[in-house]
């Protein structure tokens, strides 16, 4: 009786706290061509510049699950390794309750070239030195934070 007690209690709790206190929580993955010193980026067709492609996190899936799945629906491209989780940050350019895990992600290969679609308008790799012009100022940061040592802040 007392152990139904208590997984009510947990119930009642966890739900007055998810309600009270939603958070969400994106995963995004920073594909690295090493070799061709390259990064892949997408641009999407409803909000403007370039980024790194990624996604929410839905209920039931881990972060991990997630990055696979966005990167091979925005990139046609499947990790061959596990990804280095680089940070967690904090994105209150989305809301002040999101959060956005990066991850660094070396080992990879490209199934099929990317097609264009509903929601991604461009995707493709891009030399790191030549970034298109209209590459979004958080996902500048990012690279300045992966490959040149840039601190790294708690906001994205």
């Amino acid at each position: 009786m007392v152990e139904k007690r208590s997984k009510w209690r947990h119930r009642l709790f966890h739900t007055y706290f998810l309600l009270r206190r939603p958070m969400t929580l994106g995963a995004r993955g920073v594909v690295l061509d090493d070799k061709e010193q390259s990064v892949f980026l997408i641009r999407h067709t409803y909000v403007p510049g370039w980024q790194f492609p990624g996604g929410g996190v839905e209920t039931g899936h881990t972060v991990e699950q997630t990055l696979k799945k966005e990167l091979m629906e925005e990139g046609n491209i499947e990790l061959t390794g596990r990804p280095q989780l680089f940070a967690i940050y904090h994105n209150a350019h989305a809301s002040r309750r999101d959060h956005v895990a990066l991850y660094v992600c070396r080992s990879f290969r490209q199934v099929t070239p990317f097609i264009a679609n509903r929601e991604i308008a461009e995707a493709g790799f891009f030399k790191l030195g030549a970034l298109p012009q209209d590459t979004t100022p958080s996902t500048r940061r990012r690279l300045a934070e992966i490959l040149d040592g840039a601190d790294i802040p708690l906001d994205w």
